[in-house]
């Protein structure tokens, strides 16, 4: 059997278990009453994992940098009505990629050209190898990659980007797309087939 090329199998590999932060539930409690400051806490410590995962889904800084601004209006309004039976990161990427997907659909209809290749995309795995040649490969791979993402069903694209690439566990990420984790598991299963088939007919 042929090896994976690095880039797809980072993207096939297992997360690693995601840590808790124990902080983040009294700055909860606080935004929740109100406060702004604790709030501005919570933004900084998932606006940048949150605008990465936009850009990586909608391939678009502007739209992703705008989705992800939305995303966090929104999480301030919605708050007091968060009960912390998910995790917040897990909230908040549910209310991301809804957003992302009302975007997607309103650009189609506008029929935009402005998109950015997941090698350029802010913390984009980076190349194993040195030298030119290797990284002239490298971004080769990881546009193939993308195209190979945007042939996927959005069901299958949503499981493989948020376990492998944004790191959320099965249960995680059941919760952001609303489903049991043994249906993240078989959706996670079909997107790794699906993926690989493409990757080894394309050329």
């Amino acid at each position: 059997m042929t090896a994976l090329p690095a880039s797809l199998d980072l993207l096939l590999s297992e997360p690693e278990a995601a840590t808790h932060e124990s902080v983040e539930q009294q700055k909860i409690r606080a935004a929740q009453a109100g406060d702004m400051t604790a709030f501005a806490w919570i933004v900084q410590q998932h606006e940048e994992r949150l605008f990465h995962f936009c850009c990586r889904w909608l391939r678009c800084t502007e739209d992703a940098r705008e989705v992800c601004q939305d995303a966090f209006v929104r999480a301030w309004q919605a708050l007091p009505e968060f009960e912390g039976r998910a995790k917040l990161s897990t909230w908040l990427y549910q209310i991301a990629l809804n957003l992302c997907r009302d975007r997607a659909k309103t650009r189609a209809t506008r029929q935009r050209e402005s998109t950015i290749a997941l090698d350029e995309v802010p913390h984009s795995p980076e190349c194993p190898k040195h030298g030119p040649a290797a990284s002239a490969e490298w971004q080769s791979e990881m546009q193939k990659l993308e195209r190979g993402l945007a042939v996927l069903p959005e069901k299958l694209r949503a499981v493989l980007m948020l376990t492998t690439m944004e790191g959320l566990s099965h249960e995680e990420c059941a919760d952001v797309l609303n489903c049991s984790a043994r249906g993240i598991e078989g959706r996670l299963y079909r997107a790794r087939q699906m993926l690989m088939q493409w990757w080894n007919e394309e050329r």
